[in-house]
């Protein structure tokens, strides 16, 4: 919410925290306080309000400039609570019963009862500033102060792509083709009566409209009568439907905007108009699905063949929708064909040779977005050559001579006004990284929850509460997913560039984050934020010199020399500071960073530190600590007074402090240093509230069992668990697993070479992802263990040591039925699986790896059963060691048998093998 309230919602449950009797302030100060309390309250709905006024009738000057004002306060009363905040919730632990311990704690107390003296004054000072604002908002009249609506509205900058000329229409004819062909061709004569709705879906300014249109244009005489409506962000869907029934017969409803009918009436109508037409819908801009389902209710499902086309912002609405198309950018060569052709007025003239190469930089500064290429290359086409390279500097600054660039800009922002105050501040947060940077999903939540982006949800953790913010930004097409995994979870992403420049001004405009070396030019604003770093311009970082950076909450440095920055202590209120990778950073700047005592975000990954000073315990209010991939070897024991670190990365070979479980807040610890001791276990075990946990033993020693088994138990948290030479460990001393971690959902269990399956883990009703590397030999009750687990979606198992005297296979059937499997990787030097007819009805790949020579030396075949599984759509087979002659051979020709015999006709892949 910070971008729209700025500091509101971390402020107000503080001010709220401090009239608790722990805090002992005077009565007259908490009444001072409660005032404070309810006037920010009123100003924090007031500045919601600002920000929900619609794209096309903004807020006026006035206005933006008292929520300025608003929220600049909000942050400086924030500095000021947390500063008291420091003074009387960090102070040092009670020294022992000593006459030093007497002088310290009486010195403590005196300094308490300034501090509380402190905050009566300041209290005063911030009531005073508060009611100057309030003041200056009855003054100007702010609330009636209305701005002019923009000349060109969103919806009219749509009719623009209803009429494109056809030359125009530059890299669209392939999709157009696709599209095409998706509309009309079905597998039999029954689908193609039924009625088929395909969703057009991509971020704004990639076409769609303009695709959608072509493809109507082109079919719409094969149809009986059709209609082209755009809905918008803000509907009336009684207006909607009425122009689609003018569209569809212009005759009898001529005058059907003067009717007074209802949705249900107009509803009605339009069915029966359509019942036995074959009809051709195009429902353009599509924000909600709510929305969709009532305008679906008119469109009569009468098996003429008719067909809907709707376009769309939104994922989730396309895939509800129906078949999805995913729109793509153009590609370099058709966008340099729009890209001549609208500067030139034909494709094949080329700028000259002195401008071809800043040509080529604003087209890819354009990433293929026809938009951005047509309003840029309008700008160019009225300009002198020289003039080319400015309006390449001038792209991510937003030039303000432009009307094309600011209607291409308004296009775009449309998706971020349209979203909640909360993902407007974790989306503009993401204009803290480079261009054409690969963002990881884990880095970019724990940095949200570390500037208190993300707000706490009940039954959730604030990471599984941030893992929605990144997917729904996701879903509304504004962040692109990278390497989608399991579950279908992307685990990073990508922005594209035209998004970019437009979060990255509206960034510098609220004064929300100020990049030095990134798009935007460096401004001296007197109050600054949050700062990112990005490169070495020398220009940017002489200005950074001379900039106030005493209100600095956030710094984030790229890769950077830490010497070309100011100090760190000309960060007095910062709150986070990633230096990962950065150089020179070493244990005399962490010495400084543990006097930063507002820090709650501090990452340093990948740099030169080889120790933690003892000081880091005054960070007591740390959240977010990464010190992986460094020098540190030990932790000192006041570590473990970082009591609000919710996540924590160090490295294996880190040795904790003692006690460190009163660490109770944990929730995420990717990497606990190896087991050494029974007393690290019971440590473990009182992180009550972790979800994420490797834990590894160099060795196994009989005294952990116990320890190890009631650690398991007592972390009802866990979501995922890695688990490293256990050994022995988890099949014993089953009894202890009470209760049980019931929702983890993955479990990868490595080089436990001597376990057997536990038999509690089929009680695990979330576990849908499991790895057993090192399983010690395959028996019937694993299976039956594995086959019971009611979520199981993926199952990857290394078995060392196949039964040998085992005669036949052991058959998977409906005593192990896998309910939810899609995905079995068995690897085995003997293959002793076979598969009953229906068995695991939702296996759809299946990736074996066995020694086909050992394989039929005990069974005497190569017969999985692969022709029983239904549901199987892919098979991939590896060989367990180099084949003998003839080897190959024999196993391809049997499984392409009982593939051949499977119904459903699954691929087959052989990996490695000859």
């Amino acid at each position: 919410m910070e971008v729209v309230t700025g500091a509101m919602s971390t402020l107000l449950p503080k001010l709220g925290s401090m009239l608790k009797d722990e805090y002992n302030l005077h009565r007259k100060v908490r009444g001072e306080i409660l005032f404070l309390t309810a006037e920010l309250e009123r100003m924090e709905a007031a500045l919601i309000e600002v920000s929900e006024a619609p794209i096309d009738h903004p807020p006026s000057k006035l206005v933006k400039l008292w929520a300025k004002d608003v929220k600049d306060l909000s942050y400086e009363i924030e500095d000021s609570v947390d500063k008291f905040m420091v003074h009387l919730d960090g102070r040092a632990e009670e020294k022992a019963q000593s006459f030093m311990g007497f002088i310290h704690r009486s010195i403590d107390l005196l300094t308490r009862a300034k501090t509380r003296h402190k905050i009566g004054t300041e209290v005063k000072h911030i009531k005073r500033r508060i009611q100057e604002v309030s003041a200056r908002r009855d003054r100007y009249k702010v609330d009636k102060a209305v701005e002019k609506p923009v000349v060109t509205s969103v919806d009219s900058l749509r009719l623009s792509a209803l009429y494109k000329k056809e030359t125009e229409l530059v890299g669209t004819e392939e999709k157009i083709q696709e599209l095409v062909e998706t509309m009309t061709e079905e597998a039999d004569e029954a689908s193609k009566q039924q009625l088929k709705i395909v969703s057009i879906a991509g971020f704004g300014g990639l076409g769609k409209t303009t695709l959608a249109n072509a493809v109507y244009q082109k079919l719409k005489s094969q149809f009986d009568c059709g209609a082209f409506v755009s809905v918008s962000l803000n509907p009336n869907i009684e207006k909607i439907f009425k122009n689609i029934l003018h569209q569809l017969d212009k005759h009898n409803y001529s005058n059907i905007n003067e009717a007074v009918w209802g949705e249900a009436q107009l509803i009605s109508e339009l069915r029966d108009f359509l019942l036995n037409k074959r009809y051709f819908i195009v429902i353009d801009d599509i924000w909600n699905i709510s929305v969709w389902k009532t305008i679906k209710h008119a469109f009569i499902e009468n098996r003429c063949g008719s067909r809907i086309i709707i376009t769309t912002r939104i994922l989730d609405v396309a895939k509800q929708v129906g078949s999805v198309y995913d729109l793509k950018p153009l590609s370099p060569i058709d966008s340099r064909k729009l890209f001549h052709q609208r500067i030139f007025g034909i494709e094949d003239k080329y700028p000259p040779t002195q401008l071809a190469e800043v040509s080529e930089n604003i087209l890819k500064r354009c990433s293929g977005v026809p938009l951005a290429i047509v309003t840029t290359a309008s700008m160019l086409a009225s300009k002198r050559g020289n003039d080319w390279p400015k309006v390449y500097q001038s792209m991510g600054s937003e030039p303000q001579d432009s009307s094309d660039m600011q209607d291409m800009r308004r296009v775009l922002s449309v998706s971020y006004y349209d979203l909640p105050a909360h993902l407007k501040t974790c989306l503009l947060f993401i204009s803290v990284y480079p261009e054409d940077y690969t963002i990881v999903a884990e880095d970019l939540i724990w940095q949200w929850i570390g500037q208190g982006f993300v707000q706490e949800e009940h039954g959730k953790s604030l990471y599984e509460v941030g893992e929605e913010y990144f997917a729904q930004l996701i879903n509304k097409s504004l962040i692109q997913p990278v390497d989608i995994g399991s579950g279908n979870k992307a685990s990073a992403c990508r922005v594209h560039d035209m998004v970019l420049d437009l979060i990255t001004s509206l960034s510098s405009e609220e004064n929300f984050l100020i990049t030095v070396g990134g798009l935007q030019p460096v401004s001296a604003s007197s109050k600054i934020h949050r700062l990112s770093v990005q490169n070495r311009n020398e220009d940017d970082l002489k200005k950074l010199a001379t900039m106030s950076l005493s209100h600095v909450r956030s710094v984030f440095v790229f890769g950077q020399d830490i010497s070309l920055l100011p100090a760190l202590s000309s960060f007095p209120v910062i709150r986070a500071l990633d230096l990962s990778y950065c150089l020179n950073v070493d244990n005399h700047h962490v010495k400084i960073m543990c006097n930063l005592l507002h820090l709650r975000y501090l990452r340093l990954c990948n740099t030169s530190i080889t120790e933690i000073p003892e000081e880091i315990g005054n960070l007591q209010f740390l959240q977010v600590l990464d010190i992986s991939q460094t020098g540190i070897e030990v932790l000192p024991p006041q570590f473990v007074r970082l009591t609000q670190l919710v996540y924590l990365h160090i490295d294996r070979r880190t040795k904790l402090p003692d006690q460190f479980g009163d660490l109770k807040s944990l929730q995420d610890f990717p990497v606990i240093p190896t087991v050494t001791s029974p007393s690290m276990l019971h440590d473990v075990g009182k992180l009550t509230k972790l979800r994420n946990l490797l834990i590894s033993f160099d060795e196994w020693n009989e005294s952990y069992e116990e320890p190890f088994c009631r650690c398991l138990s007592n972390l009802v948290n866990l979501k995922t668990i890695k688990i490293i030479g256990a050994h022995l460990g988890l099949d014993s001393g089953s009894d202890y697993l009470l209760p049980r971690p019931r929702y983890i959902q993955t479990i990868h269990l490595i080089n436990n070479i001597n376990c057997a399956l536990p038999r509690w883990m089929s009680s695990l009703s979330c576990l849908s992802f499991l790895t057993i590397h090192g399983l010690r030999t395959l028996r019937v009750e694993d299976l039956q263990v594995l086959g019971s687990i009611p979520s199981l979606s993926y199952l990857d198992i290394w078995v060392v040591e196949p039964t040998q005297e085992r005669q036949d296979r052991l058959l998977i059937d409906s005593g192990h039925p896998f309910l939810c499997l899609t995905t079995l990787k068995v690897a085995s030097r003997v293959m002793e699986l076979r598969f009953a007819q229906g068995a695991t009805q939702k296996l759809q790949t299946l990736k074996l790896r066995f020694s086909a020579r050992q394989t039929l030396y005990q069974f005497g075949d190569l017969d999985f059963g692969l022709e029983n599984v239904s549901s199987l759509e892919h098979v991939y087979v590896g060989r367990w060691s180099k084949p003998e002659p003839g080897e190959v051979e024999a196993v391809e020709a049997a499984v392409r048998e009982a593939l051949g015999m499977n119904p459903n006709q699954p691929t087959l892949e052989f990996s490695k093998w000859r």
